[in-house]
Formats: structure tokens, C-alpha cells, sequence
């Protein structure tokens, strides 16, 4: 019996990771990581579970057609959930590596050769579009695009200025509480008890904050983490690893209701969300733009990357968006280089050589402080959204929120990713 793990990714760096367990040349189980996304009003683990059962089982050598079809038709029958940043592809691809049989990323002729660095091509005519999270007659995804500099500050849409959000600027908290209070907030905008809101964090400690999805020791070097004293939390949203420092980051959450984001593909919402940030820092000077679906960045590199996920209509309620950004004011490049692990994989189509040169603090662009980039991001809102209100959080969903920090953000179970 043996243990193996193959990785693959989508270009624009979307990673998908499958570990497989066989013996007598059988599929015995398989587990499912990464940093995609799952859009979804469900259990987001229902998908991830069923697309690993269906992996189960193959017999070696594989037939990778036969292996891409059978999870393509576990997506579609998930019609729920939207896999975004993996697909039916990328998942067999990982598999053909996990097991040593190699194969062409597109997912055409899979067997017998080399995968090492090999992407998915997001705009492949083999791609299947519904999992990459593409309307079949859509523009091609943010994911395959470049950073875009050249564009305006995007306008403030009639959505935002519908919104009406409650805006705070929130005390400092420990990383389980903050993954708490993001579930407990977009909860009671999805069951109707809180209207929009916006809140930026503020951290009590250091921290590494890992996607929903990811695998804890292949992202993370947890010795070195404890070593420097600083915690690991998982999220409920998926997308890949961040390293934050209590003066060195910046944090925000909208909780908005769905109808904040109907209609739209996954990109589009993810800049929606994103509109008033980008226009905020380009009034700041700083020329900000896109550089995937999920990530913000200035001709200089990466300053930060956002997350999402959708909360179900309860008790008559609206249901909820939760969308936060994590943003680079400065960072210790030398410490997170070694507190995250960042495979070979992974940076392949980013043309850099580490994880140091991928961020680029927004200190360096601005000249400001960062309570200063805070306090104009804050007024920024206040100015072009009339109807926005600062205000502090009701002490309820503290309480609500340091309880569910204390029974599942901060065990063990939950930040191995076994419930």
C-alpha cells in the first residue's frame, strides 16, 4: 500500500491537490485540497466528498478519459454548488500525477507522459466551463487575464448605492474569533436579522489564515509557525494562504445580501465587491487593477487577494455574500517565506523564483501610514455612499462569535480539515 499526492493548477494559478492511497494496483481512498472555490447555498463539503468517492476505485492504469468524465458528471450533479479555480480536468490531472502515469493537461490524452509544470488552460475549448465557474457565453474569466493598469477606477454601481451598509472599524481580535465573526455576520444578514455591513479588522496576533480547502501541512510550516509564535486558522471561505502581522495588514468584510451580487458570474462579483476598494486606493494614488479573479495588484506585484462565499436564505431571510480582502501594508518577506510553503507548482506561470517576490506592500507605493490608508478607505465609503453608517458591532454577535471561536475555530478538528 501506498500513499502519493499530484498536483495541478488552472493558468492564472488556481491549485488543485489530490492525495490517493493504493493497493493491489486499486484506488483505496482519496483527499481532495486546494486553493479553488466553492459557491455554494449547501454544505460545501457535500461536493468535495463526492468528487473523492468518485476517484475511488480506479484501477492503474488509469483511464483518464474515463476519470475526467465520471467527476465532470459528479460536478453537474451538484448543480448547487460552483467550482471555481478546478474542474473535472484539473482534478484528473492531479490523480494521473498522484499515481505516477502523467498525461496532457487538457485532459484529451492523458496517458503516458510528463505533467511536471503543465496548466489548464481557463480558456480551453476541453475546459469544462459550468465548474470553472463560466457562463458557456461569457468572457473569458479574470483568472486568465493579466493586471490591468491601464483602466480607470471602476464607478461605484446603483448596486452600491443600494446597499446601505453599516461600516466599522472594528477592535482588535484573535484570528479564531475573526473567522468566527465573518460565519456569525454573514449569517444574520442572510436570515435578515442585520442589514449590509462592512467591517475592517483589526488582529491581535500574527497569523497564517488557510482557504477552506487547503491542506494544512503542505501550505504551512507549522513548526516554524509555532517557533515564531504565530497562529494557524482555517476559514470557511476557500482560496489560498495568508500571512498576516497585526501593523503590517489590512482586512475587510462586506456581508451583503445575495441580491447584492444576482445575476452576476463569479469575476464579476468578486469585482463588484471590489469596486469601492480599487477607486478608494487609485484616489490614493496607487495604480491598482485585477490581476486574476481573486487577487489585486499594481505593476509592481501582488498587494493583496480576496476570498467569497454564499450563505443560504434562512427563516425568510435574503441570504448573504461574505467577501474579504486581505491586503499587504507591509509584510516581513524572509518570515513568511518560511512559515508558508509555496510549491514549485505553484509558481510556474508567475515568472519569480519565491513567495518574497510575489507581494508588494502597499507602504512602498503610498508613503502613508497604514492607519492613514484605513482611515481614508473609511471615509472613502462614508463619502460616496450617502446612506452608509459607522457604527461599532453588536455586542451579541461578540459574544456569539468568541463561543464559536472557542468550540470550532479554534480545534484541532476543524483546522485539519476533518469535519
Amino acid at each position: 500500500m501506498s500513499t502519493t499526492r499530484g498536483e495541478c493548477k488552472l493558468v492564472g494559478g488556481k491549485l488543485v491537490g489530490v492525495t490517493v492511497t493504493i493497493a493491489d494496483m486499486h484506488i483505496e481512498s482519496s483527499r481532495l485540497d486546494g486553493d479553488f472555490f466553492i459557491s455554494t447555498r449547501e454544505d460545501d463539503m457535500v461536493l468535495v466528498k463526492a468528487i473523492e468517492q468518485s476517484i475511488v476505485g480506479f484501477t492503474l492504469p488509469i483511464d483518464a478519459e474515463a476519470l475526467a468524465h465520471v467527476i465532470a458528471h459528479v460536478i453537474d450533479a451538484h448543480p448547487e454548488a460552483q467550482l471555481v479555480g478546478a474542474n473535472a480536468q484539473t482534478i484528473a490531472c492531479a490523480v494521473l500525477r498522484a499515481t505516477g502515469e502523467g498525461g496532457h493537461a487538457d485532459g484529451s490524452d492523458l496517458h503516458g507522459s510528463d505533467l511536471h509544470g503543465t496548466d489548464i488552460d481557463l480558456q480551453s475549448p476541453d475546459t469544462n466551463l459550468r465548474s470553472s465557474g463560466i457562463g458557456a457565453d461569457a468572457k473569458p474569466s479574470a483568472a486568465a487575464q493579466p493586471f490591468e493598469h491601464d483602466r480607470p477606477a471602476p464607478a461605484l454601481s446603483s448596486r452600491w448605492d443600494s446597499l446601505s451598509p453599516l461600516v466599522i472599524h472594528d477592535l482588535p481580535r484573535s484570528p479564531a474569533v475573526q473567522m468566527a465573526l465573518d460565519e456569525v455576520l454573514a449569517e444574520k444578514v442572510a436570515d435578515g436579522t442585520f442589514p449590509a455591513m462592512l467591517r475592517v479588522w483589526e488582529w491581535q496576533s500574527s497569523a497564517v489564515i488557510i482557504g477552506r480547502f487547503q491542506s494544512l501541512h503542505n501550505e504551512v510550516n507549522l513548526e516554524e509557525a509555532r517557533r515564531e509564535g504565530i497562529t494557524v486558522v482555517r476559514r470557511v471561505t476557500g482560496g489560498g494562504a495568508m500571512f498576516v502581522e497585526p501593523n503590517n495588514t489590512i482586512t475587510y468584510s462586506l456581508y451583503a445580501p445575495l441580491s447584492f451580487v444576482e445575476g452576476m458570474d463569479v469575476a464579476q462579483s468578486y469585482r463588484l465587491c471590489d469596486a469601492w476598494l480599487v477607486a478608494a486606493l487609485k484616489a490614493l494614488g496607487m495604480n491598482v487593477g485585477f490581476s486574476s479573479m481573486n487577487d489585486l495588484a499594481s505593476e509592481q506585484g501582488k498587494i493583496g487577494g480576496a476570498a467569497q462565499r454564499r450563505f443560504a436564505s434562512k427563516g425568510g431571510g435574503p441570504g448573504a455574500v461574505l467577501h474579504h480582502v486581505t491586503l499587504a501594508y507591509d509584510i516581513d518577506a524572509e518570515k513568511m517565506s518560511t512559515i508558508l510553503r509555496v510549491s514549485k507548482e505553484k509558481l510556474s506561470d508567475k515568472a519569480v523564483k519565491s513567495v518574497v517576490r510575489r507581494v508588494d506592500p502597499m507602504r512602498s507605493q503610498t508613503g502613508i501610514s497604514r492607519s492613514a490608508i484605513i482611515d481614508h478607505l473609511l471615509a472613502f465609503l462614508v463619502e460616496h455612499l450617502n446612506q452608509a453608517q459607522v457604527t461599532q458591532l453588536p455586542q451579541a454577535a461578540v459574544k456569539q462569535a468568541n463561543e464559536l471561536a472557542e468550540q470550532r475555530f479554534s480545534k484541532d478538528a476543524w483546522l485539519q480539515c476533518i469535519v
